[in-house]
This record gives C-alpha cells, sequence and structure tokens, in this order.
C-alpha cells in the first residue's frame, strides 16, 4: 500500500509540469501560427482599450474613408509612375592645363607631348544622376541636357530594378533637353499633355530619383504641389535659355532633375529642371521650374530626326533700348521696349512690314526691354517660326508676325 500511495505521488508530481506545459504551448499557439485578419492588433487593442473604441467605426463610414484615400492624385501616380526612370550617367570632363591658362608654359616648354601631359589639359571621369521618362512604347526616354547630355555612358533603371543601357540620340543644351533610348519594346510610357492649358493653382506631381533614392528601392519618389505660376522667363543660366518656365511648389531636388511634372489627370505637362535655393542651400527650400512639354515635344521631335536642333535664326533688323530721351520723343507713357534702329532689305522685317524706328514692347506675350532679352528669345527659336510682336508706331500699339529665316553670310 505503502508503494502504491509512494507511485501514485510521483506519477503526480510528473503529470502536473506535462498539464501546465500543454497548457502553455496552447495560451501561445497564435502568436507562433500566422495571425487571421484582424487579429495583428490584439497586443496594442489590450495595452490600449481606450484607443481602440476611439478608432472603431461604423463600417459604412470605414468604407467612405477608404474608398476616399484613391483620388486623381494616387491614380496620376499610379499612372505615371512606371514610365518614370533613374538615370545614372558617366561623363569625361576637361581641365584646362597650365598650357591654356598661362601662355608663357607654351613658349617655354614648347607643344612637348610629354610635358602636355603633366601641365596641358586634364581629362578626368565624373558620375552624375538624374531622372527620365518614357515618351514611347519602343523605349524613347526624355531628361535634360544637364543629366545625360555629355554622356560617355548611360544606365536606366526601370521600375521594379531592372537596368538597361542607353544611347544618346540627341541633345540641346540651349533649351536643357536630351533624348536617350533604350533597346525593347512594350515599355509603359506616359502621356504627354499639353502646357498651353495648365491652371496657376491646379496640382501638380514630381516623379523622380532625389539624391539618389530610386536605386534603394527601385521606383520613384513622389511630391505633391500646385502650379504656382507659368510663363517664368529666368533668362540665360550657362548655356541653357530657360523661358516661360512652369513653377511650382513640388519640392524637387538634386536628382529630380528630367523626371516628370504631371497634372491630376495622369498628363505630362513639364519637365523638371532647376530650383530656386535663394543662394543659401543647395537643396529644395520652396520652388522649382519645369520646361513646359510644348517646348519639349517641339525638341525632341527635331533630336529624334537630326539629333540636334537647329537654330542660328535672323530677324533682319537692329535694335537698341528704349531710354528715357527716346521714350519722351515718341511720347510714351514708361520707358519701355526695344526701338528698331535698322532694316536689312529683303529680310524677315520688311517682309513683315516693320520700319524703322518702330518699338517692339512685346514677343510671344512677354515684355521684351533689352537686346539681351530678345537675343535669350531667338536663341530658343528655329527657323520658320512666327513671332508674334506687340509694337508701338505713330503713338499707337500694333501686332505684327514676325517669320524668322535662318542666318546667313550675307544676311547678318
Amino acid at each position: 500500500m505503502m508503494m502504491t500511495n509512494r507511485s501514485f505521488k510521483v506519477l503526480f508530481l510528473l503529470v502536473i509540469p506535462l498539464i501546465i506545459g500543454i497548457g502553455i504551448g496552447y495560451s501561445i499557439r497564435p502568436s507562433a501560427a500566422a495571425p487571421a485578419a484582424g487579429g495583428r492588433d490584439i497586443a496594442f487593442k489590450e495595452a490600449f482599450p481606450a484607443s481602440v473604441r476611439v478608432q472603431d467605426k461604423p463600417s459604412q463610414e470605414s468604407d467612405q474613408i477608404a474608398s476616399s484615400r484613391q483620388n486623381a492624385i494616387t491614380r496620376a501616380i499610379a499612372r505615371v509612375s512606371p514610365a518614370t526612370v533613374g538615370i545614372n550617367v558617366t561623363e569625361i570632363r576637361e581641365q584646362p592645363g597650365l598650357f591654356q591658362i598661362d601662355p608663357s608654359f607654351r613658349r617655354f616648354f614648347g607643344d612637348d607631348p610629354f610635358w602636355r601631359q603633366f601641365i596641358g589639359p586634364q581629362r578626368y571621369q565624373v558620375k552624375n544622376l538624374g531622372s527620365g521618362v518614357i515618351i514611347s512604347p519602343d523605349g524613347y526616354i526624355v531628361t535634360n541636357f544637364h543629366v545625360a547630355g555629355n554622356a560617355t555612358q548611360i544606365t536606366v533603371t526601370l521600375v521594379g530594378g531592372h537596368r538597361l543601357k542607353a544611347q544618346l540620340v540627341g541633345a540641346d543644351p540651349v533649351s536643357d533637353i536630351a533624348l536617350v533610348k533604350v533597346d525593347g519594346k512594350d515599355f509603359p510610357y506616359a502621356m504627354l499633355g499639353s502646357s498651353d492649358d495648365v491652371i496657376i493653382g491646379e496640382w501638380a506631381i514630381a516623379l523622380g530619383n532625389p539624391f539618389g533614392l530610386f536605386e534603394i528601392n527601385d521606383k520613384p519618389t513622389v511630391t505633391v504641389g500646385v502650379v504656382s505660376s507659368v510663363g517664368m522667363n529666368l533668362g540665360r543660366q550657362n548655356n541653357a535659355v530657360y523661358r516661360d518656365m512652369i513653377e511650382t511648389d513640388a519640392a524637387i531636388n538634386g536628382g529630380n532633375s528630367g523626371g516628370p511634372l504631371v497634372n491630376s489627370r495622369g498628363e505630362v505637362i513639364g519637365i523638371n529642371t532647376l530650383i530656386y535655393t535663394g543662394g543659401v542651400s543647395q537643396a529644395f527650400v520652396g520652388y522649382g521650374f519645369a520646361i513646359p512639354v510644348n517646348k519639349v515635344k517641339k525638341v525632341v521631335a527635331e533630336l529624334r530626326k537630326k539629333g540636334k536642333v537647329v537654330r542660328n535664326v535672323w530677324t533682319g533688323f537692329e535694335s537698341q533700348a528704349v531710354d528715357a530721351r527716346v521714350a519722351r520723343y515718341f511720347g510714351m507713357s514708361e520707358v519701355r521696349g526695344i526701338i528698331i534702329s535698322d532694316i536689312y532689305r529683303k529680310g524677315p522685317a520688311e517682309k513683315a512690314g516693320l520700319k524703322v524706328g518702330d518699338i517692339v514692347l512685346e514677343v510671344n506675350g512677354g515684355k521684351v526691354n533689352s537686346e539681351e532679352e530678345l537675343a535669350s528669345i531667338l536663341d530658343d527659336a528655329s527657323p520658320g517660326e512666327i513671332l508674334k510682336l506687340k509694337i508701338y508706331r505713330e503713338r499707337k500699339p500694333m501686332d505684327v508676325d514676325l517669320k524668322l529665316e535662318q542666318k546667313s553670310t550675307e544676311g547678318g
């Protein structure tokens, strides 16, 4: 009997841990398995029951909220995002050597190839990055000249991380536009809209590769703002002339250059190009600028055909800025415009009916108050293009259409 009691006690002591273990295992089983729908927040609900009660909404209201998250902006992003690419380039740049900086070195060393390798021009390799947007299913991509215009190697990263070598089709430093191409077909591509009907205050969506972030998660970074202004004339910067730019407060940073600026319909309205830093930063501080898409269409069409944009245009007249004396003589209420001082025979100006003494106030709706401003307009124009001039003649304004011609050696 004593043995039986002892055996029972031993058995009892062995069974108790087993029962406890089974109970513990059963209690932790749900956390080890994949949680059911709605069960992932159990710990949070247990810890913060008051917060959960506040967050619980009627199902109808929840459905409305979920539906409202899908809006014109998200749909536009979904439409254009697959066509946005990251671009990495390699350039060869040349730094002037002492031969170019100081002629005395050339006189002393002559043109000896041995010395030229040390104090002649030095070439070095530079890596750059930017963005682009595919505009056709056969792989044509628009970007900025300052991104890929001087590239010796171009690598394009598609959404999803696939990388392709690209070739430079053509580039135009004046408009700051470049066209590159990757081999293949059936690429997702963006629809190009119209920049003529852009509305100040409408949504503006910038997509691209700021700071190389495209390379991290293989998709573009998106920022949203509004169109802040249109027709912004920023003049000449380096070799580029920036006229009629679209201004936006959607954040644009280094690496965004060449990426699309999109409206809420998912149409490209511009190519992101510049940021305004106020001289205090190298990053976005409030405003960026995009080349209007109608200008982009014109330039890339010529780049695809010729690989370059032909300019070198001629107006057929000479001019100078109006000063206070000239304005007073012609009875003008303010000092503005440029006055035509000479007309070339059989030139575009003569054919348009312009006369010496006519004062040009506006070109294509933009004010012109100096020869430099006129020159920046002509730098961005092509032979055959018609400029719409507003002139002042015989104390009244009038409109004149001037058809530009290609400059010849005889035509000034």
